[in-house]
């Protein structure tokens, strides 16, 4: 009897010498043998284990790796490493931002390395450069960005496992759950995962789900799913309310004794009109002496939020209230947010003021900061005192009455608004002559149902009562911080700063109005500024007034929050702070404290401290924007879901190689037209002509042009909206 031979296994290991390389430069202090590998890599059988062993060989040959020890292997570092952040594109490819080099260094996708969107990433660069642009390898990721993600499940039917797709299309790997860590959310539910581990062998991380949120498409599953894509909370936790909800909010007479009392000026609020929390006041007074002294009262949040307790905890996470379109997540418990420090109008409030007098040009000649207690005498909603202005009388019509019905206003508190808004108008004109560039841009709001419903869209245009209290309140943060940052020896402060522009973002910028037949003008900071003003007044009223604004707003600096002072570019001040908020920004609430401290005499607070705080401050300001904005994006959607056999004069927003964008003109939604269904001729993208071009007819569809669309296709889920074309208007 013969005996049977054994097959051998052939099964050829993919990409084994990329792998081997990343294990050892990943861990390159530690010296790995054959054994170790084929553990990581999860493989035991004899035909693996020859593999790595020939491998290993070979790449010691190659004195790519070298033995430090009988059987033992390091990688050879040949390279300078670098530490940056991955930005991933949606095609899995990506760029790392790195301060070492002037260019973003380009990252193929094999050699992303298992790193996410956003991480803190350790590379290094090849020496050649690779098709005119630095190319880098990613060898470790130092910090994940995030480690929670938005998706929809997918339960393998009859297996023990599930795959989460993410919403986030620079997610470029579904997520594996395995069943007994699925939350037993149902299959197609709408779930937030969190990773868990990305083993060496496996292709896909490993995380499990950590909350379910509802059956994709369904209003309240979509918003508490932009919330926890961002991380953001969707509710206090119980011990942080109950706290909160045990504080002695009574004002006593022994705090009012260490206050300056206030209560008997003519204090009131100027606020939208479905507006809950009213953290900033204004009083006025005559003097004898024919100065006006101004009070900008402000919710002394920080006498409630002590430092140390899980309230301050809770608020410095969080930083900052997120507005979106159907909800307000605050940064503060309703007992506080709209109740003990919302200047409600009749009661009395504990407040931090800054008080001025002020002529009748608008100069300031005496100035105190300090603790407050006021009463409000009134409340306006900004219609109301734009009527006031309008009309110069005390009379309300029923139109833009709170309340419905007309009236008339105290007329020492009209008189008040009429000054005020007198005075605000030559500030505002100083600044613009000092350089201070005007971003009034049009913001999208809507009418909706007790369902959430879209009802219609409106846009909130800022007019004389925005702007009186605009100009207030960018007075009190502007002396606040200078009084502090002209201290000698210097002290740490909480300053909101704004750097200049970038060059090439300007020259882009200017690449794009020429086309609308703008004009702009870098010669220097003046000019600069007067020709952005121009040509933000100009397009004012036409159809690319708001893709002109958008560009101009995203050609400036980002503005944010440290301790180092720069100055504030586009508002033109050299010193400037957020003080006026403290109800809905922590920044606020730090600047409140320092304050405080200098005003007692205090020593300067710890700088490297207050740092990390305006870092986590400005991230977390830059989340909840990005989350507003989604959310502005999925109602624009949900609006336009209901206008599907309507046609829409729209404006060429943005000109790609797969398609055109458009903005409606009526309600500012913005869609796609691929270019797989421009079927009239075969359409190509030409760069310099920011258009798409036909082939054979020649027609042009250029950005800023108008043309009319239908809705082909609206996706919730996705926040994704796609037209039609139909043409262009006669």
């Amino acid at each position: 009897m013969t005996k049977k031979k054994r097959k051998k296994s052939n099964n050829k290991i993919s990409n084994l010498t990329n792998t081997i390389l990343s294990i050892l430069k990943k861990d390159r202090n530690q010296a790995f043998n054959y054994k170790q590998i084929a553990a990581k890599l999860n493989l035991s059988d004899a035909s693996s284990r020859n593999q790595i062993i020939k491998t290993l060989a070979k790449l010691a040959g190659k004195q790519e790796i070298i033995e430090v020890d009988r059987g033992k292997f390091k990688a050879v570092i040949n390279n300078e490493y670098h530490t940056g952040i991955l930005d991933i594109s949606s095609k899995g490819s990506g760029y790392i931002i790195c301060d070492a080099f002037d260019d973003d260094v380009f990252i193929a996708s094999n050699n992303i390395n298992k790193a996410l969107d956003g991480d803190e990433v350790e590379f290094y660069v090849y020496k050649r450069r690779k098709r005119g642009r630095m190319e880098g390898e990613i060898t470790n990721v130092i910090k994940r960005e995030k480690t929670e993600y938005v998706g929809v499940i997918q339960l393998q039917s009859k297996k023990n496992y599930a795959f989460v797709v993410p919403d986030n299309s620079k997610m470029y790997k579904d997520i594996f759950v395995p069943v007994n860590k699925t939350l037993k959310a149902e299959d197609g539910d709408k779930v937030l995962v969190k990773l868990e581990d990305w083993p060496d062998n496996a292709d896909s991380p490993y995380g499990k789900v950590v909350k379910v949120l509802g059956k994709p498409g369904e209003h309240n599953t979509e918003i508490h799913a932009i919330l926890s894509e961002y991380g953001l909370p969707l509710e206090f936790p119980h011990h942080v309310e109950e706290y909160a909800n045990n504080l002695d909010t009574a004002i006593t007479e022994k705090e009012i004794a260490k206050r300056r009392d206030m209560r008997n000026d003519l204090t009131f609020t100027i606020d939208p009109k479905d507006a809950k929390d009213f953290d900033d006041a204004l009083s006025f007074t005559v003097l004898d002496n024919g100065l006006y002294e101004i009070g900008i009262h402000i919710a002394d949040v920080s006498h409630y939020v002590k430092e140390g307790t899980v309230l301050d905890d809770e608020a410095y996470e969080r930083a900052t209230s997120v507005y979106l379109v159907d909800r307000v997540v605050p940064m503060l418990p309703e007992i506080l947010s709209n109740k003990a420090c919302s200047l409600r109008p009749h009661e009395e409030k504990y407040t931090f003021s800054a008080v001025f007098k002020i002529n009748d040009k608008a100069e300031i000649k005496d100035q105190w900061f300090g603790r407050t207690v006021t009463y409000s005498d009134a409340r306006y909603a900004y219609e109301e005192a734009q009527a006031v202005i309008e009309s110069k009388t005390n009379e309300i019509p029923a139109e833009v009455s709170l309340t419905g019905n007309p009236y008339k206003t105290d007329q020492k508190l009209a008189d008040a608004i009429l000054k005020l808004d007198e005075l605000a108008k030559i500030m505002r004109g100083k600044r613009m002559r000092d350089g201070a560039i005007s971003f009034d841009k049009v913001e999208v709001k809507f009418n909706l149902d007790e369902d959430n419903n879209p009802e219609g869209v409106y846009f909130k245009v800022s007019k004389d009562a925005n702007k009186l209290i605009e100009e207030f309140m960018l007075l009190a943060n502007r002396k606040v911080s200078e009084f502090i940052g002209k201290q000698s020896p210097k002290k740490t402060f909480v300053y909101r700063v704004h750097d200049e522009p970038d060059e090439s973002k300007l020259a882009a910028l200017q690449n794009v109005v020429g086309r609308f037949g703008y004009k702009l003008n870098f010669k220097d900071r003046k000019s600069t500024t007067a020709s952005l003003n121009n040509l933000l007044k100009e397009v004012v009223g036409k159809k690319e007034q708001n893709l002109v604004d958008t560009l101009a707003i995203r050609s400036m600096s980002k503005a944010e929050y440290t301790t180092h002072n720069i100055g504030h570019y586009g508002l033109s001040f050299d010193y400037y702070s957020h003080f006026t908020s403290p109800i809905r920004r922590y920044p606020d609430v730090m600047a409140h404290r320092l304050l405080q401290q200098y005003l007692d005499g205090g020593k300067s607070a710890n700088e490297e401290s207050y740092e990390e705080k305006c870092n986590h401050s400005s991230n977390m300001e830059n989340l909840a924007t990005k989350a507003e904005r989604d959310s502005i994006k999925y109602m624009q959607i949900r609006f336009m879901e209901d206008h599907k056999d309507e046609e829409f004069l729209g404006v060429i927003s943005g000109v790609t190689e797969w398609g055109i964008y458009v903005e409606i003109v009526s309600n500012k939604c913005e869609g796609m037209v691929s270019v797989r269904d421009m079927t009239d001729d075969h359409y190509a993208f030409d760069q310099d002509l920011y258009a798409m071009v036909g082939r054979s007819n020649g027609i042009t569809y250029q950005l800023g042009e108008e043309v009319l669309v239908k809705v082909k296709n609206t996706d919730l889920v996705k926040k994704h909206l796609d037209f039609n074309l139909v043409g262009k208007p006669e």
